[in-house]
């Protein structure tokens, strides 16, 4: 995009807008005239029918008029007061009312013209709106003929700071006054013929001032085609940039080759301790195909919690370090990368290859060592946390980076890896299984391979939803399981952004347990707060069965593997998210026995508290969850922008607009193949991807 673009012209240059009205504006991240004329109404109100008073009904109605008085009434509840407003016209009067709003009187004053659009009640005085929508407006016509505030569909936007929603009207017509008959547009022309979409300047204007006959549905909806059109030109540069991405790096050969013989296969049946599951297989061939191409391999690794995702990435590292190339598996937590740690030395203990832990812990001459091993070629397979990101963490050769739970990992943190290597192989798993549209958003440069079944044997997880007032019939269970000969956790929540308070807390539930309701059993406690050493320690204990009941935080969220585990109690679930919770739930049904998770909570619960606990009743399927997960949170909540690296966006909506993120996908990787790079789509993509969608360069 270029300086001359008009849309990139400051807000200062439309008229009307001062250093205040600037510096207002810049406080809601609106700086340049595309940041305003993006950002789309709060909603739409069809006031192309201003209705006479006298003709008022029951129901939702918008009138024009002038305010004859405005007053607070006391009432003879204490504290509790009606602001009440008399409104007129050449047919008759109205009033409206407002409870608890005294600020009101300094905002109505007696000869204002304004506009009330709300529910109308009928009373002993005529007609009443109860808390309407208003707007002091001049009901004169402007320069075209016609007002911008009333007798057509009305944008209304959210109030910014001084700025009235009447304001941002004006400056925004002001601002489409100033654009050119024609403007750069980044959307191909077959794209908007095909599609029957408008161009940008057409879609600029419909969007901010509907014509005539618009449907105000659609328009609340985003569904004209003018707003689908802005959606999917938003799509589809952040589209144009991923696709961008992923055509740097298969442009590039590899210096490394992997090869599969014989030998190879053999090895990995070593390493190999079941059968795969046909979902298994599949995703191993398609890694295993990327593995052999010229060019490094980028794809995200999905299934469900117990899906034996793990043992698929062990089986491709098997296959890249037979080639001669070292492996690195990074893990979120130092709990999750030392269990690891432990089943890849167990799994490799009868092949030439040898794997080493490095996490972050201080220096000492055993970190040395590993680090020299690691950079002498010693060391095929390097298990860590984020420590491997450190630059003492020179490698040899690697060729294969292997990242679990990619959704705890920045963007920027999975292109500083690649940088340990020259252009290594990427493979990106996560048992949080991701709707397709975050899919595409989140992880759109890479390839998807998907595993939906799981190994033969396992049982569903029963999962029942109970109140705090039944806990003690929930803690009978724990005794009945542990009498059975199996194992128990118990679950606390983040209490608050503070290790040492939930440590304190999950030692103090596990003494009120241990000389209360589950007097007599063996029980450990696992908190953030403890040493590598003890956390190791008491995992240990109850890996071993030394252990009834483990007492612990979310740190056993992802990865812990206890078959004989078969109770989860989850304390307070109504504080956990969907996602947590389904985590949580896949420590439990590892074995063949039945297992069970039992989410106690405390009333009253919120409606969105209430939709994940029956959301998590109601499924074990960890794909169903994510879906329900997006439609009840959103995806800013479920990943945290910053962090998965999905885009800031500004009118798309990754909930509502599924299919044009689909579409988009679809339609930058065909655009990126045919068109030029100095091609103006691709252009204005490339200044987008750090600029509107505040996303650093990765790949």
């Amino acid at each position: 995009m270029t300086p001359a673009d008009p849309l990139q012209d400051p807000l200062g240059a439309v008229p009307g807008v001062g250093p205040a009205r600037a510096a207002a504006l810049a406080s809601a991240g609106l700086h340049t005239v595309e940041d305003l004329l993006l950002r789309f109404p709060l909603r739409y109100e069809d006031r192309s029918q201003i209705a006479a008073i006298a003709s008022l009904r029951p129901g939702t109605a918008t009138i024009a008029g002038e305010i004859v008085s405005a007053e607070v009434r006391p009432t003879r509840r204490p504290r509790f007061t009606v602001f009440e407003v008399r409104v007129r016209d050449d047919s008759g009067e109205a009033t409206a009312v407002w409870f608890n709003q005294r600020f009101l009187a300094q905002v109505f004053r007696p000869g204002q013209q304004a506009v009330l659009h709300g529910t109308v009640e009928w009373t002993s005085q005529g007609p009443q709106f109860q808390s309407p929508q208003y707007e002091f407006v001049d009901l004169e016509p402007d320069q075209t003929g016609r007002s911008l505030h009333s007798g057509r569909i009305v944008p209304v936007h959210e109030r910014v700071g001084p700025l009235s929603p009447k304001l941002q009207r004006d400056l925004v017509a002001r601002a489409l006054a100033r654009l050119p008959a024609h403007l750069p547009d980044p959307l191909p022309e077959e794209i908007r013929t095909a599609r029957q979409l408008p161009g940008r300047r057409q879609a600029l204007v419909e969007t901010h001032f509907p014509p005539d006959g618009t449907s105000v549905e659609a328009l609340n909806a985003c569904r004209t085609p003018a707003q689908v059109r802005l959606i999917l030109e938003e799509f589809l540069l952040f589209q144009l940039a991923l696709a961008e991405q992923r055509a740097a790096v298969v442009a590039v050969t590899k210096p490394h080759r992997v090869a599969v013989d014989a030998e190879v296969r053999a090895l990995a049946r070593r390493v190999l301790p079941f059968r795969l599951t046909e979902g298994q297989k599949q995703a191993l061939r398609e890694i295993v195909d990327d593995l052999q191409r010229p060019v490094a391999m980028n794809r995200l690794l999905q299934g469900d919690v117990g899906a034996g995702k793990t043992m698929v990435a062990l089986l491709a590292a098997v296959v890249a370090m037979a080639s001669g190339l070292q492996v690195v598996l990074m893990a979120p937590t130092e709990l999750l990368a030392e269990q690891h740690a432990r089943t890849v030395a167990a799994r490799l203990a009868g092949t030439p290859f040898r794997s080493v832990l490095l996490t972050g812990g201080p220096r000492s001459r055993a970190r040395a060592e590993t680090l020299a091993a690691i950079e002498s070629g010693a060391a095929h397979l390097v298990v860590g946390t984020h420590a491997v990101l450190e630059d003492p963490a020179l490698f040899h050769g690697l060729g294969l980076v292997i990242i679990d739970e990619q959704h705890r990992f920045g963007v920027g943190q999975r292109a500083r890896l690649r940088t340990k290597g020259r252009h290594p192989d990427v493979l990106v798993m996560t048992a949080t299984p991701i709707p397709r549209t975050l899919t595409l958003t989140a992880f759109g440069d890479l390839d998807v391979s998907v595993i939906r079944d799981l190994p033969p044997g396992r049982l569903p997880v029963k999962t029942t939803v109970r109140p705090e007032s039944r806990r003690d019939e929930v803690y009978a269970f724990v005794r009945e399981q542990v009498a059975a000969g199996r194992q128990v956790y118990v679950v606390l929540p983040l209490i608050e952004e503070s290790d040492k308070v939930d440590a304190r807390a999950a030692v103090e539930m596990a003494e009120t347990l241990r000389t209360g309701a589950l007097a007599g059993l063996r029980l450990a406690v696992l908190h953030g707060r403890l040493t590598s050493t003890d956390k190791q320690a008491a995992m240990q204990a109850f890996v071993s069965h030394a252990v009834d009941v483990l007492v612990t935080t979310t740190v056993i969220e992802v990865g812990v593997d206890v078959a004989n585990a078969s109770l989860m109690v989850v304390e307070h679930a109504e504080r956990f998210g969907l996602a947590q919770l389904h985590q949580l739930r896949g420590r439990v049904g590892r074995g063949a026995d039945q297992s069970y998770c039992v989410l106690l909570y405390e009333r009253p619960l919120s409606d969105e508290a209430k939709a994940r606990l029956e959301a998590m009743a109601e499924t074990t399927d960890g794909f169903v969850i994510a879906e329900r997960d997006l439609a009840i949170r959103g995806p800013g909540d479920m990943f945290g922008t910053r962090q998965a690296g999905l885009p800031t966006l500004r009118i798309g909506d990754l909930r509502r607009d599924q299919p044009l993120m689909a579409e988009a996908h679809a339609l930058a990787r065909d655009l990126v193949a045919r068109l030029p790079a100095d091609a103006l789509p691709r252009r204005i993509a490339r200044l987008a991807w750090a600029g509107r969608f505040n996303l650093a360069q990765v790949g």
